[in-house]
Parts: C-alpha cells; structure tokens; sequence
C-alpha cells in the first residue's frame, strides 16, 4: 500500500489503496455467496437431496435471495438484552473476520498488506475473534445463548493453541513469519517440497508435515465451528447457540463472519502446506494456468472437504472435542515443534 501512496501522492494514494480494499471485499463476498450455495448443495447430494435449485439457474441465486430477505427482516432486540452490545457484537465478528484477510497472499503481489509478521497478525486477529461471540451471548441475556458462547471461547482457545504450534513447524522451516514468503518458498509443489529440500530433511523428518496437516484441518474445523466440532451452536442442548436470540442483519453478519473464517481456514491450510497459487506440478499443461486461479481451487477444494466433513462425520460430545484438543493434538503438535527445531538447530549443519 505504501507504494500507491509514494507514486500517486497521499490523496490518490490513499483512494487507490481504499478501492483496492473494496475491491478484494466484493470479489470476496461474492465467492462467499457461492460457496455458501456449494455447501448447501454438497450436504443435499449426500442425503440425496436437490439442494436450492428455485431462485436462478440452478439455484444459483440463492445466496442473493437470502441476503435480501435478511436485510428486509425487522431486527428484534429481546426486552431484557443489552441493546448496544447486543448489535455491536456480530458487527465486531464481521468486522474481524474482513480484516484477518488482509495479510492472505491470492497471487504473487496481490496481497493487502505484506507484513513480515503476517503469521504473527492472523493469530492475533482470530484471538480477538471469540470476542464478538462471547459478547453476543452475554448480552442476550439468555442461559443458553451465554452458555454457548462460554463454550465457544472454550473451544476456540484449546484448538487456537493446537493451530499455533503447527504452524510453528512451517515456520522453522520457512524461516519466515510472511505468508508470501513461506508459499514462495514452495514453488514446485504440495507438500512443502522445496522448502524441506532447503534443509535436506531425511524422509522421517518430511513425513512430520502430513500428520501435521491432518491436525490442522481437523483444528481449523473446530476453530471455526464446524461439524462435528458445532458444539456452541448445537441445536439439540444450546437451541442454535448464542446466536438464537438473533435475526435479520445481525444475525446474517455473525453467519458471514462464520464462513469468512472458514474460507480463511482453507487459504490458509493452502498457503501453509499446498503451495499456495503455485501450480502442483512444474510443467504445461499445469504452468499456463494464472497463479490466482490455481489458489482459488485449491482454496474451493478444501472447503468442499469442509462441507463434506459437515454431511458425513456426527457430532462429537463436549468431553471428546476437549480430549482430542488437549490430550492428542497438543501432545502431537508440540513433539512434531521439538523434533523439528531439535533437527534445524543440531541436525541440519
């Protein structure tokens, strides 16, 4: 940004800077209405349904027709609710969920802000993320809402600490806190390929990085909410959560803020161990392809493994999410940190 700003001057600078940001968020709310639609649609083929299919071609207008009758819809504000925060609490999840992607590299050069610390910002942003949840069920002044958001910051901290470990192993191995550096360092590949060839890591040492992407996935399921890991929003003891009290806007900014996050998760996930926009194999026809279009399916591969999740695997009870996060991923997460740093400290030279 800084560069618009020293060529065009201050004032053009800054506008250029803004309508790139506007830009990205449109191209972004649209892919979320699609994905939105793809998630629907993927859960309706598993129970051998058709999904949406009225509104558009194929139901393609869905997202869009729902996004109206959100908008249109009265806000209603329980009696007893605290007003202000209230509807301050889903504005702060939309408002978080926007700014995290602003350090997420699509392409080489195409990124809001490349910040050398951009690992360091997202994990700063998705802490205050529990936030707005949190907020929003205390002030609905409900049990079971704030119960769900107590769950909620429960959850979310476990697997947070899961996640941050995990990508510290890419890090020792980046040597690098920028996402574009770190993708840029995998030119060639999935699996990290050249940047564990930097280091001539034998084969047991590689093969840290699979099961540490399996932690991820399953981390990021749980970090976002998502079956099995819906725990907070679980409809058959919480009633939907702590957004039951809920609806119209507000409602529709903490459902857009959720799948932001998502989307986040998988570019991530992309960005970490697949490659980022680089093609998965060095030659045509796989190189003629432009590098944004290779980051975004990768990027819809992932969330079709999100949806697919959501359709096949039942819900887990409360006692097991919290086993699995601190009993079998943090063990793992943080022995897969030591052997890593233990061989790039001592074994590498």
């Amino acid at each position: 940004m800084g560069d618009f700003i020293q060529q065009w001057g201050p004032v053009w600078g800054t506008v250029a800077v803004l309508g790139q940001v506007l830009g990205f968020m449109v191209v972004l709310l649209l892919s979320l209405a699609f994905l939105l639609l793809m998630d629907r649609k993927v859960w309706a083929a598993v129970q051998m349904r058709k999904g949406p299919n009225v509104v558009g071609a194929f139901g393609l207008l869905q997202s869009f027709a729902d996004f109206l009758k959100f908008v249109f819809k009265e806000i209603v504000v329980p009696a007893g609710a605290d007003r202000v925060l209230f509807l301050l609490a889903p504005l702060i999840t939309f408002i978080l969920a926007f700014i995290g992607w602003a350090v997420v590299p699509v392409a080489p050069g195409w990124v809001i802000a490349d910040l050398n610390v951009g690992v360091l910002y997202l994990l700063a942003i998705s802490s205050l993320g529990v936030y707005g949840i949190i907020i929003g069920g205390w002030a609905s002044n409900s049990k079971y809402p704030f119960m769900g958001s107590l769950r909620s910051a429960a959850q979310m901290v476990s697997y947070e600490v899961s996640i941050g470990f995990v990508i510290v192993t890419v890090l020792l191995f980046a040597g690098s806190m920028n996402l574009s550096d770190i993708v840029t360092m995998q030119a060639g590949g999935f699996w990290n390929w050249n940047l564990l060839a930097a280091h001539s890591l034998p084969w047991p040492m590689f093969l840290v990085m699979i099961p540490m992407t399996g932690v991820f996935f399953i981390s990021a399921l749980a970090e976002t909410n998502r079956p099995p890991f819906d725990l907070p929003e679980a409809e058959s003891e919480l009633v939907a959560g702590y957004q039951v009290e809920y609806s119209s806007t507000p409602y529709l900014l903490f459902m857009i803020g959720e799948y932001l996050n998502i989307v986040l998760m998988c570019a991530m996930t992309t960005i970490l161990f697949f490659g980022g926009w680089h093609a998965p194999f060095d030659f045509a026809p796989f190189t003629w392809i432009p590098p944004v279009f290779w980051f975004a399916i990768k990027v819809v591969f992932f969330f079709f493994m999100f949806a697919m999740v959501k359709a096949l695997v039942p819900r887990y009870r409360y006692d097991q999410l919290m086993r699995l996060g601190w009993k079998i991923f943090l063990p793992t997460s943080l022995g897969a940190v030591v052997l890593v740093g233990a061989y790039i400290a001592y074994g590498a030279n």
